[in-house]
């Protein structure tokens, strides 16, 4: 690699403003290209899920670690309430969170405005409306999902209610996927995740939305809609002639939950890692994330399997120790895990579910964002 030129970063999402913030503080010169004219084009300010349950190290002391700063605004999650598919309530609950609420997208206070700006202060040189044509040859490509196996659909909005999580798994809501409500602050975000029937998404965002007046007397104030989607795949070839592939473009994604922002800015962190000391990505990748990622696929092979009726006991099961250490059982590379991915990878080839639309008279969020409906 030639050290005087820049290393060249293709997207400005978590990953590769990850990957830029690692390579600047090292002295590295770096070139972000991303073709949006913001960070977080893709969102609205919605609030995500950056998952602490899958690795015993709490995400934030592991970002830390890697070299990237966590002065963006966090809700910490230590408890919330699931429903199955027949209403039943399970409290799941720890000592230390389960997740941490980030909002996306290009306001003031989400993780990509922080992202961005860590970026800009290491000196990382960002240019935004650059679309590439052709990457350059040792680049690191950060350019998120090439197709939608899950979406999400939902609104944000303003509330007086008092901050609270609560998901439903229950495919009548949300086929093989889960419906949620989140609220902090004063702000809420109410969703369908869902990994089949998107050309239906409305109708049951519809019910979703109904479902939790029930449950909890919602009231949402200046509701705005938003949408996203995510890719679910296995890790690819990572390293692809001196090009670093981070992120979903990586295929890193947690199959069974759809929770990637650990996986893209620890991938970014590690592909700027390899820059620096020429050590192999795909070593540095394997050794961090490989085993997780293999049984998130196990995992959503089981839950899709397990079906509406019998996610009742596995919730059972969650609520009755602390729920961190036994979401963590579920990610430790186990020898059932072991056991059935060889399986699962065969059968499930590339793709882990079905497509959710054939861009023909759709509108899910992967349709109006690609202007394919």
């Amino acid at each position: 690699m030639d050290t005087s030129a820049p290393i060249t970063v293709v997207g400005a999402g978590p990953s590769g403003l990850a990957s830029a913030i690692v390579l600047a503080r090292a002295g590295k010169k770096v070139v972000v290209r991303e073709s949006h004219k913001s960070v977080g084009a893709r969102f609205h300010g919605d609030f995500q899920g950056l998952e602490n349950w899958s690795v015993k190290t709490d995400v934030l002391d592991e970002l830390r670690d890697l070299g990237i700063a966590t002065d963006f605004s966090v809700h910490p999650i230590l408890s919330g309430a699931a429903y199955d598919a027949d209403g039943r309530k399970y409290e799941v609950r720890d000592e230390k969170p389960l997740y941490y609420l980030v909002r996306r997208g290009p306001g003031a206070d989400t993780l990509d405005s922080a992202l961005l700006q860590a970026a800009k202060e290491a000196g990382a040189e960002i240019r935004f409306g650059d679309k590439v044509e052709r990457v350059p040859p040792d680049a690191i490509v950060a350019t998120g999902p090439r197709r939608a196996d899950a979406i999400a659909t939902g609104y944000i909005f303003e509330t007086d209610m008092a901050d609270a999580s609560h998901v439903s798994f229950d495919d009548r809501l949300a086929p093989w996927g889960y419906a949620y409500l989140l609220i902090a602050n004063g702000i809420g975000t109410l969703a369908v995740c869902m990994f089949r029937d998107f050309k239906n998404h409305a109708a049951h965002l519809k019910e979703a939305v109904a479902y939790f007046e029930r449950l909890t007397g919602l009231k949402m104030t200046d509701p705005k809609p938003f949408g996203g989607y995510g890719m679910l795949s296995h890790m690819t070839r990572v390293e692809r002639g001196g090009r670093l592939l981070v992120g979903e473009r990586a295929g890193l994604q947690d199959a069974l939950a759809g929770f990637g922002m650990r996986y893209a800015l620890v991938s970014g962190a590690l592909a700027a890692r390899a820059k620096i000391s020429g050590q192999s990505y795909a070593s540095l990748l394997n050794r961090r994330v490989r085993s997780i990622h293999r049984a998130g696929i196990v995992n959503r092979f089981v839950f899709q399997t397990l079906g509406n009726k019998r996610r009742g006991w596995a919730l059972s099961k969650l609520s009755k120790g602390a729920a961190r250490r036994g979401l963590r059982r579920l990610y430790g590379g186990s020898f059932f895990h072991s056991l059935l991915y060889p399986g699962v990878a065969w059968r499930r080839a590339a793709r882990l579910n079905h497509p959710g639309c054939d861009h023909i008279d759709c509108d899910c969020p992967w349709c109006r964002m690609h202007g394919v409906h």
